[in-house]
């Protein structure tokens, strides 16, 4: 049985260590061979130049495939994994080609885990214990707020704001998707992040006031959260966090952004990439910060009954970055749990088993800086 891990970019590192220093054999993949003995070479010998052809051959039935390519390349490597009869672990999010592939998983008896990073991932974590700590004193009608929000900023502000761990370009194609979120009990749908933007004052130590707005679809994560058909939802709301003035810096880039259209508008958006990257990256060794707050709460004939939020606040230290290690360590926590049988035949997200959550929120809290579970009704 071996693990083979494919791409050692900025966010693989420290979950690939940890499972380097297990005792299950690890094969390491990536393009540029170099790159990946700069990274773990320490560690291990076993470092191959990665090609789609060279994986599937040397898969067998039980290895676990771990991808941190982009996105777009995971449902063809988890095809692969079906025909090979193994397992596949990802941080992304389950596109619908991933989804269609929960039949064939499950005939081939493997397991196909994704959105076990930070977000997706550590998020859903939170929210699933949230939910069961509800869930304790729950009653039909219930009105339900839920928020979550995350992000990586820098540790450092600086006038810009943000600075970038990986390409931008990644960071500039989400301000031209659209959301769609719940919102005093109906469905909000905003074009443009930037049509969205709130406060969102933290309860860290010392409190302090972010800028936030909603992302992609979270109404999807009603059902996948467990929330029952009988609870009224007055807010849902998945989206990301940023400094205090992220807006009024980028006021430039958004009205650039509004305008762009076709295949001009996508060059475009490629050059302000690679700008930003030269004028906005982190400098090596540079401290990141990655910030985390999913809020439940539930009032009943108008009076509050649960609020209760879980914080996550970590930076970058002597073992990577923050966003790196929050990312990479929830990935190598699955491989572990695929390989002790934890998740059975077909495509899962990120686990709801208590056991499984709660030992893996306690193994994230070793990772921040401060990590509370906030109960905002003082109880």
């Amino acid at each position: 049985m071996t693990i083979h891990w494919v791409g050692t970019g900025l966010s693989a590192v420290p979950g690939l260590r940890r499972l380097l220093k297990g005792q299950t054999p690890v094969a390491v993949w990536n393009r540029t061979v170099e790159k990946a003995r700069e990274a773990v070479g320490d560690l291990t010998s076993d470092i191959r130049e990665y090609s789609a052809q060279a994986l599937a051959a040397a898969v067998r039935p039980g290895d676990v495939v771990v991808s941190m390519l982009p996105a777009d390349q995971h449902p063809p490597l988890a095809r692969m994994c079906i025909e090979k009869r193994a397992h596949f672990v990802s941080s992304s999010y389950i596109s619908p080609e991933m989804a269609a592939l929960e039949q064939a998983a499950m005939d081939a008896g493997v397991a196909l885990v994704n959105e076990v990073g930070l977000d997706p991932g550590i998020d859903h974590l939170m929210a699933h214990e949230l939910v069961a700590d509800y869930r304790h004193v729950a009653q039909p009608g219930d009105e339900i707020a839920f928020t979550s929000y995350c992000g990586g900023i820098p540790k450092h502000p600086n006038p810009f704001r943000y600075k970038f761990s990986w390409s931008p370009l990644g960071v500039l194609r989400a301000l031209r998707a659209p959301s769609l979120s719940i919102r005093d009990g109906a469905e909000r749908r905003v074009d443009r992040p930037w049509h969205a933007i709130e406060p969102y004052d933290a309860p860290l130590p010392v409190p302090e006031r972010f800028e936030v707005y909603p992302n992609r679809d979270s109404t999807a994560f009603v059902g996948q959260y467990g929330f029952d058909p009988d609870w009224t939802l007055r807010d849902f709301v998945r989206g990301t966090i940023r400094l205090k003035g992220w807006a009024e810096a980028w006021a430039p880039v958004f009205v650039e952004v509004e305008g762009l259209a076709g295949p001009e508008g996508d060059a475009r958006l490629r050059e302000m990439a690679e700008e930003f990257w030269s004028q906005h990256a982190y400098a090596e060794g540079e401290p990141d910060r990655v910030v985390l707050f999913v809020r439940l709460g539930a009032t009943r004939d108008g009076q509050p009954v649960f609020d209760k939020e879980w914080v996550l606040d970590a930076q970058g230290n002597d073992k990577g970055t923050a966003m790196a290690q929050l990312v990479s360590i929830p990935v190598a926590m699955a491989v572990e749990a695929v390989l002790a049988g934890a998740f059975p035949p077909g495509v899962h997200a990120a686990p709801d088993d208590p056991d499984l959550v709660g030992r893996w929120l306690v193994e994230v809290g070793e990772i921040a800086d401060h990590m509370a579970k906030v109960n905002h009704l003082g109880a």
